[in-house]
C-alpha cells in the first residue's frame, strides 16, 4: 500500500483523468486510490468530516492528516517530486481563490466533461493501488 490516500469521484470523466494521470507519473507508488462510490472511499469521506453523497470535495490522506481542495491537489502534485515540485507555486494564490475556481469546476464537471456510468476498473498491474 502507498504512503496516501486519494479519493476521488469514480464516475467522474475528469476525475479519471486525474488518477491515470497520477498512475502514469507515480514512479514510486506513492499514491494509493479509493472511489467515493465504494465503501472505503465513502467511509474516508464521512471520517473526515465530507458528505459522501456530494462528490464536491476532492480527499488526499498522507502522513501529514488529512487535506481538500486545492490544497490536496498541490501536495499530491509535489508529491510526485523533481519538476513537478514547482506546483508548490500555488501556494501564491490565496487558497480562497484557488478554492472557487476548483468548486465551480467541480460543480459544472458533469455538465462540461460527462461522467461514466460505472467507476472505472484499474488495469491488472495498478489493481492493487486501489482500496
Amino acid at each position: 500500500m502507498g504512503e496516501a490516500i486519494i479519493v476521488f469521484d469514480g464516475t467522474c470523466v475528469v476525475c479519471n483523468g486525474w488518477v491515470r494521470f497520477l498512475l502514469k507519473h507515480d514512479r514510486r507508488r506513492r499514491y494509493c486510490f479509493a472511489a467515493m462510490q465504494n465503501d472505503a472511499g465513502r467511509s474516508l469521506l464521512a471520517q473526515h468530516g465530507l458528505d459522501p453523497d456530494d462528490p464536491s470535495s476532492f480527499l488526499l490522506l498522507d502522513e501529514s492528516g488529512a487535506h481538500r481542495d486545492t490544497d490536496a491537489i498541490r501536495r499530491v502534485i509535489t508529491g510526485l517530486g523533481g519538476a513537478w515540485r514547482a506546483a508548490h507555486a500555488m501556494h501564491l494564490v490565496p487558497a480562497p481563490s484557488r478554492d472557487a475556481g476548483y468548486r465551480t469546476l467541480a460543480r459544472n464537471r458533469y455538465r462540461w466533461f460527462g461522467r461514466h456510468e460505472a467507476c472505472v476498473v484499474p488495469d491488472a498491474r495498478d489493481a492493487d493501488r486501489f482500496l
